[in-house]
């Protein structure tokens, strides 16, 4: 049965996104894609993260994230937030403090400031409940897909 359930999960498509956080003076963004916008009135995103990430401790800490929706086009770009070390992967790109303090990236298609509202684990990873604070819309570029990307993260260690 789990190689069945394994094989159907590689088959969804996600969007691929870049998530930041930060606390204090720390932060850190990783590549993230189980992402997905819950209501309309008010706005909220919800993004589920393994507790092993250093971004999951971050946000549990400062009950904010922000979330930057990538173009097809920024596979490179993408590269940096694979690493393990946070410093490098803001090194040499334009961020700035967003209004809850995560770093947001100007260098996206679109991107979303949230504060946590609540948080569930219903297994391996944790769905952060995020009402979107502040957003900008800065391209109408096709946006990249986990098709585009290199393949579907089924989240399994």
């Amino acid at each position: 049965m789990e190689k069945e359930w394994l094989a159907a999960f590689s088959r969804m498509t996600y969007g691929i996104y870049v998530l930041t956080a930060a606390f204090e003076d720390k932060i850190n963004g990783m590549i993230a894609s189980w992402v997905s916008q819950v209501s309309y009135d008010p706005p909220v995103i919800i993004a589920a993260v393994h507790p092993g990430r250093y971004s999951h401790e971050l946000i549990k800490k400062s009950k904010c994230f922000a979330l930057h929706v990538i173009s097809r086009d920024q596979k490179d770009f993408l590269k940096r937030f694979k690493g393990p070390d946070p410093a490098a992967k803001f090194t040499d790109i334009e961020w700035i403090k967003g209004k809850t303090g995560s770093p947001v990236i100007n260098d996206c298609s679109a991107w979303f400031e949230c504060e946590v509202i609540n948080s569930f684990a219903p297994g391996n990873h944790t769905v952060f409940i995020g009402q979107v604070v502040n957003a900008k819309n800065l391209s109408s570029s096709d946006v990249m897909s986990t098709a585009d990307y290199e393949g579907v993260y089924i989240g399994k260690s």
